[in-house]
């Protein structure tokens, strides 16, 4: 019987053990991804398209992408989600700044039938008249409704200074945008980004190899015909900009700048910065800002990654009548970590937190799949992972303390509140 009373032994990670899925090549630049090592029946697939907002215009690419299951000549959209739901299939279906992805979970057993029919409404989709209408209807209403939001403002204003440099990645939705979309516009972006647009297809599963391969044959007349190109050439507009929002309680904030993903040398060590300044309930700015001045129940900072570049994001929500209070806050936090050496009490928390993270989110076929994916899309192996094993251990104050100078200038953020 094992002592309770007795702590168990910490051990050092020095590694993980790394799966990665097996490449099969669709074309010269689009592949296909089948993570096979699953214990369960479990299975999914994800479709990637090169159909992201910045391809298209005045909403298009959101558009096309929410009406992509809206029904075909043989079937209404109603009939293809009953398909996918009687066989227990969850279907989720995203956009963001570069691409789209549709994703399906359900049992292995029921893949290749809820694939074909997924594909067959991708590729058959009408873009039928009262559908669009009524798409649209409702998108014009959600945009009214969320407009009454100072959270979704400050997104949409931040969006706007962050990719100043850049109108297809700066672009918001409008309400003309709604009411000036032709169904012929929605289907030659349908043709050019998803009937000629798969870029990656992924699978996870114990499946066969015969089904891999009817999967195979299926994409390939879909398949983007030139490598995904993007911009890295993206600056933000640095300042303040303040809008007012009539009878808002609250006021939103959003600060940051233009920055770097993974393919940048410092990336890994400033992601610890960024975890030790506001990326977990112990941070920095949690604790002052939460815990010790009550001004909001969340702040949080983040490392977002575009696939040629990235951004630096802080956002909280506060009381209107403390806004400057919590921006001074904000500046003095990052000006303590340019001024004062992080104590390496704190410093080892941060490293085991990290550490914690990295273990769990390499916890299964699922969650290794989607570590590979966002090493993938940056053209890195799973070996960035171990290396960044080697990076949270052996960062120092002075290192942090260096990139808080170098990044974290005050007057170089995009600076945003609502309210």
């Amino acid at each position: 019987m094992p002592n309770r009373t007795l702590q168990p032994e910490l051990i050092a990670i020095d590694s993980i053990d790394f799966v990665a899925p097996k490449k099969h090549q669709l074309s010269d630049t689009v592949s296909l991804y089948h993570m096979k090592d699953v214990p369960d029946e479990t299975s999914r697939f994800d479709l990637y398209f090169d159909a992201g907002v910045c391809r298209g215009q005045k909403g298009i690419a959101t558009f096309v992408n929410g009406l992509i299951l809206s029904g075909t000549k043989e079937k209404t959209s109603n009939q293809i989600q009953s398909e996918i739901n009687s066989l227990g299939g969850f279907l989720d279906s995203g956009i963001s700044v570069e691409n789209s992805v549709l994703s399906v979970y359900c049992l292995r057993e029921y893949l290749p039938t809820i694939f074909k029919s997924v594909i067959h409404a991708i590729q058959g989709v009408t873009f039928e008249a009262k559908e669009v209408k009524e798409y649209l209807a409702d998108r014009k209403q959600n945009l009214q409704i969320s407009r009454e939001k100072v959270g979704y403002l400050a997104q949409q204003n931040f969006r706007e200074k962050l990719f100043a440099s850049n109108e297809r990645y700066s672009y918001t939705l409008s309400e003309n945008d709604i009411e000036t979309t032709s169904i012929s516009e929605l289907k030659a972006f349908h043709e050019k980004h998803y009937l000629n647009g798969l870029t990656k297809v992924v699978l996870v599963g114990d499946l066969s190899k015969n089904v891999v391969d009817e999967i195979l044959d299926a994409c390939k007349p879909m398949i983007s015909s030139n490598p995904d190109v993007f911009t890295d050439k993206i600056e933000n507009e640095s300042g303040k900009f303040e809008q007012e929002k009539e009878g808002a309680v609250q006021s939103a904030i959003r600060l940051g700048r233009i920055l770097f993903n993974k393919n940048h040398p410092d990336y890994m060590d400033f992601l610890i910065l960024n975890t030790l300044l506001g990326d977990y309930f112990g941070s920095r700015l949690m604790t002052n800002i939460r815990e010790d001045k009550g001004y909001t129940y969340g702040i949080g900072s983040m490392v977002a990654e575009l696939n040629s570049t990235g951004y630096f994001l802080i956002a909280t929500e506060v009381g209107s009548d403390v806004k400057t209070e919590t921006l001074k806050e904000i500046q003095f936090e990052i000006e303590q970590l340019q001024s004062e050496l992080v104590p390496n009490d704190e410093l080892e928390l941060v490293r085991n937190y990290m550490l914690g993270q990295l273990l769990k989110s390499a916890d299964g076929p699922y969650a290794m799949t989607d570590l590979f994916l966002s090493a993938e899309m940056h053209g890195k192996s799973l070996d960035f992972y171990n290396d960044a094993l080697e990076a949270i251990g052996s960062i120092t104050s002075e290192r942090i303390q260096e990139l808080a100078k170098k990044y974290l200038k005050w007057d170089q953020f995009s600076i945003v509140t609502v309210g």
